[in-house]
């Protein structure tokens, strides 16, 4: 049997605590942004890492409000949340320089929503070759940087604007 080593990524998902609320509520009304993982604030949605990331870089926008649906954003959510995934889009090729990104709604439990009761946007940089079955068979993802490197990379890019 072959054996991927990371001892790192073991501190990393040990100390992820279980919310009982909504992260996407609790996480900027703390007003504590590094603490978690807030990139980027804009005046009714949010720019945040996702804190089990299938790839570096692995980004979420949120409105403020506690919606569930795209049918439920006013006019002026949704097109702040596409402003913002415009943007992310900028930041993430400038700096992790992916060939490829994934965005998307998954909307409700079934559809794959781990934070079915608010609405939220993935944006994902990809690379060639960068799937593979680790995920799916081994339940392991392979990343190449602390999460908190990848805050400051990318904080750092969206204080630049």
């Amino acid at each position: 049997m072959d054996r991927l080593w990371s001892p790192w990524r073991f501190n990393y998902v040990s100390k992820a605590e279980t919310s009982r609320g909504c992260l996407f509520c609790d996480k900027p009304a703390e007003q504590d942004d590094r603490k978690n993982l807030i990139v980027y604030r804009a005046s009714r949605t949010f720019v945040i890492l996702n804190l089990f990331p299938y790839t570096a870089g692995h980004l979420m926008i949120a409105p403020y409000a506690h919606i569930a649906t795209l049918q439920d954003a006013s006019d002026e959510i949704a097109t702040e949340m596409i402003r913002l995934a415009r943007l992310t889009e900028k930041h993430l090729r400038t700096v992790y320089k992916p060939e490829g990104l994934n965005m998307g709604i998954n909307l409700g439990e079934c559809a794959g929503a781990g934070v079915a009761g608010h609405l939220h946007m993935h944006v994902v940089p990809r690379w060639c070759g960068d799937a593979n079955f680790m995920t799916t068979v081994g339940e392991t993802r392979v990343l190449p940087e602390d999460i908190k490197v990848t805050f400051e990379k990318l904080a750092g890019a969206f204080r630049g604007d």
